[in-house]
């Protein structure tokens, strides 16, 4: 691991996800972690854009919780099942991280469904192919079209999802969660164990998704450990 900013915590600012409340930021920034290296960080809550690794330090706050999959253990739902019929045609490619004008468009097009005015080429670029971990993209086509990418890093233990986009004319595939079901088949495939979705905040609409799949487990920031949930 190159290390090339100490840990420092960033200036408070209001929250993104939970309304009159404070967010902090602790951060560092670092590249050329190996897979072990960066599971250490993993488990213990740490996620990563570019070479900008953060985590959550809110004061008094601990509703952002890292939530992972086991693997080995996924039952589909009913709705996830009908979801994977939808998908029977489309095409899962896992690809290494490569810029193309493509994922960007399709990212602006499902930043503008979201209503996010960031769409920077410059910083998409940096944001997600930069190789500060092992990395990978998946492809999703529904025929000849992309319809979705997914950015996942990986671990000793695991892959981790860093962004998942896609095109809003596909909508009705239900693609986030037609990708977490692919993406943890991936894992298995791999010999690993948990499927890193991120920060799971249970009174925010915009993470609900992350809280339909089975089994799982929550990280507890106060234990330092992770627990079923």
């Amino acid at each position: 691991m190159i290390l090339l900013q100490e840990k420092r915590y960033a200036q408070p600012v209001p929250c993104p996800y939970l309304e009159g409340r404070v967010f902090v930021q602790e951060y560092f920034f670092a590249e050329g972690l190996d897979e072990e290296e960066f599971d250490w960080f993993l488990i213990r809550g740490w996620r990563r854009f570019g070479r900008f690794f953060f985590r959550p330090a809110c004061p008094g706050c601990r509703a952002c919780t890292p939530v992972r999959l086991d693997v080995q253990g996924i039952v589909p739902t009913p709705s996830q099942k009908r979801v994977m019929r939808k998908n029977r045609e489309t095409r899962v490619v896992s690809a290494p991280l490569q810029y193309d004008d493509r994922l960007f468009d399709l990212y602006s097009r499902h930043s503008l469904k979201f209503g996010d005015d960031d769409r920077d080429r410059s910083d998409f670029e940096e944001t997600y192919f930069q190789r500060a971990v092992p990395s990978f993209q998946t492809e999703y086509y529904i025929g000849e079209q992309l319809g979705a990418v997914g950015f996942i890093d990986v671990s000793s233990s695991g892959f981790s999802s860093v962004y998942f986009s896609y095109d809003p004319r596909f909508s009705p595939l239900s693609l986030g969660t037609f990708s977490i079901l692919k993406e943890s088949e991936l894992v298995r495939d791999g010999g690993l164990s948990w499927y890193y979705l991120g920060y799971y905040i249970e009174e925010c609409p915009r993470m609900a998704y992350k809280g339909k799949f089975h089994p799982r487990q929550f990280y507890n920031w106060d234990r330092e450990c992770w627990e079923d949930g």
